[in-house]
């Protein structure tokens, strides 16, 4: 019987967690502190591997940070190739993953529209919750 974790799932959380360690451990460039995988996308023959990342930095220059990338990249896949017991060792690829900014911008939308509906329901004189 079939589990519902298949290998790529499991090979795809290995790179991740073997590839931020080795970023926060190994590799010294100030441009890529505060960096975050956030998710690994692995093709279904094993040999290329797609990191989404995120940076905790709001003046985050991205152009820095994929030069960083660009220049740490070797060096990441050479140790990856150390750490996983894989036939082949991934090509790796880096892409900025947006869907934190897009989370915070919509948390931030819906805190102007609750506080929007609040001085509504203040000028209105109505104490009672809305119903959306």
């Amino acid at each position: 019987m079939r589990s519902g974790y298949s290998r790529v799932d499991r090979v795809s959380d290995s790179i991740k967690k073997e590839v931020a360690d080795i970023l926060n451990r190994h590799v010294k460039d100030p441009r890529l502190a505060f960096m975050t995988i956030t998710y690994v996308r692995v093709a279904r023959d094993l040999r290329h591997a797609r990191i989404y990342f995120t940076s905790m930095r709001e003046d985050a220059d991205l152009e820095a940070v994929f030069e960083g990338l660009r220049r740490a990249t070797g060096f990441v896949q050479r140790k990856l190739g150390e750490r996983l017991h894989l036939r082949y060792t991934p090509h790796l690829s880096f892409t900025y993953d947006t869907s934190v900014a897009r989370g915070l911008r919509m948390t931030r939308l819906l805190a102007e529209i609750e506080h929007e509906i609040d001085e509504i329901d203040e000028i209105n004189g109505d104490d009672s919750p809305t119903v959306p």
